[in-house]
């Protein structure tokens, strides 16, 4: 397994990571067994955005006796009202919701404590003004949360909460149909209909927003990523294709900011599927050719740092360069931490002979050349 830093908290995560919301559906010992399965298989990271008793005691157990070498995401606002779900910033049902979720962890802390779910504007100013942020906050500085996380759909609310400082890292939604959809506060929007028009490359809101999570070290996990299933199958998929496990793992993992990517599972067959990714070959890895030679697709002339580039005569890590370069571009001036990790590549844009083989070999139609050159001019001063 690998691992990855999780932006500003630190934390070496799993690049698969464990998304707990199907564990319900089973029986609690069998749900257990696969947790301590995944943990077996270096997992180390799960999602607990669930407030029902059921889910929260599956994850507990399954962390007795090993939960330091655990990563929870605990969701603040997330709440069990007369056995229903509710997302709710009302104290009365989020104070007693959160105490609920460490006494079922048989925990005193818990790692990422997330702020629940906000993809409309009404409730990031209900969230961030009043009683539930100033409780957020007092959990932080009590240590019981060790760093505060968010859970969001919208690029937009997430570029907020990259603004506020205090937010370290982001649960987001992401896979290759969401990316070309708009910003929305109606997340059943994004299940919808597709048609050709609106697979036109990734959205710019959501691009603007990875570059800025990348740029101010605000980690990303990534929920949703096979689309609820749907792109695993070629008549559901908006793209007329269908993608593997391993292809979308791919996919989410080369998104600027991403650490890990938290799949459901419902069997041991399934977490094997998920960690196969990091033994696979580029060949089982390439999403790229599966979105180029779709019925319906865009991203032509957009560089998605699938590699496809590889290799360069001078070994330059193309798809890094042009990342930099889109990092770099999204600001009025280059950012001084952007420039210095360019500067850190063994090879830069400047030692481009210009042969463009990389070219020949891009599905999208990347001018990678003129990229080369743009970027060599544009960190040269």
């Amino acid at each position: 397994m690998e691992y990855r830093t999780l932006g500003k908290t630190g934390l070496k995560v799993s690049e698969i990571g464990f998304g707990g919301e199907w564990l319900e559906r089973h029986d609690e010992a069998e749900s257990v067994e696969l947790l301590k399965y995944a943990h077996e298989k270096e997992i180390n990271i799960v999602d607990c955005w669930m407030p029902d008793p059921k889910s929260r005691d599956i994850i507990g157990r399954a962390m007795e006796g090993c939960r330091d070498s655990w990563y929870v995401q605990g969701h603040i606002g997330s709440t069990y009202q007369n056995g229903q779900y509710v997302r709710t910033r009302d104290m009365k049902f989020v104070r007693p919701a959160f105490e609920d979720l460490l006494e079922r962890f048989h925990s005193d802390y818990i790692d990422l404590g997330m702020i629940h779910y906000i993809d409309s504007m009404e409730d990031w100013n209900n969230a961030m003004n009043g009683d539930f942020i100033k409780y957020v906050h007092e959990l932080h500085d009590k240590g019981t949360i060790r760093h505060i996380g968010l859970s969001t759909h919208n690029p937009v609310i997430g570029k907020l909460a990259v603004q506020t400082g205090f937010i370290e890292m982001i649960l987001f939604s992401i896979n290759p149909a969401f990316d070309m959809r708009p910003a929305t506060e109606d997340l059943d929007s994004m299940f919808g209909g597709y048609d050709k028009d609106e697979l036109s490359g990734i959205d710019p809101d959501r691009a603007e927003f990875y570059q800025m999570c990348e740029r101010e070290n605000v980690g990303l996990t990534v929920m949703k990523g096979f689309f609820g299933g749907a792109l695993l199958d070629k008549e559901r998929s908006p793209f007329g294709v269908a993608f593997t496990p391993v292809q979308l793992i791919h996919y989410s993992l080369t998104r600027p900011g991403v650490s890990s990517i938290l799949c459901g599972y419902d069997t041991k067959e399934q977490v094997d599927e998920a960690v196969s990714y990091e033994t696979a070959s580029d060949d089982e890895k390439d999403y790229a050719s599966v979105i180029a030679g779709a019925p319906l697709h865009s991203y032509t002339g957009q560089c998605t740092y699938c590699g496809h580039c590889k290799p360069c005569p001078v070994d330059i890590d193309i798809a890094m360069v042009n990342k930099f370069y889109d990092l770099a571009t999204a600001q009025n001036s280059v950012p001084e931490s952007v420039r210095e990790h360019y500067k850190s590549l063994k090879h830069t844009a400047s030692e481009c002979i210009g042969c463009k083989g990389c070219e020949s070999r891009c599905p999208f139609d990347v001018k990678i050349a003129d990229r080369m050159k743009k970027t060599a001019a544009l960190f040269s001063f």
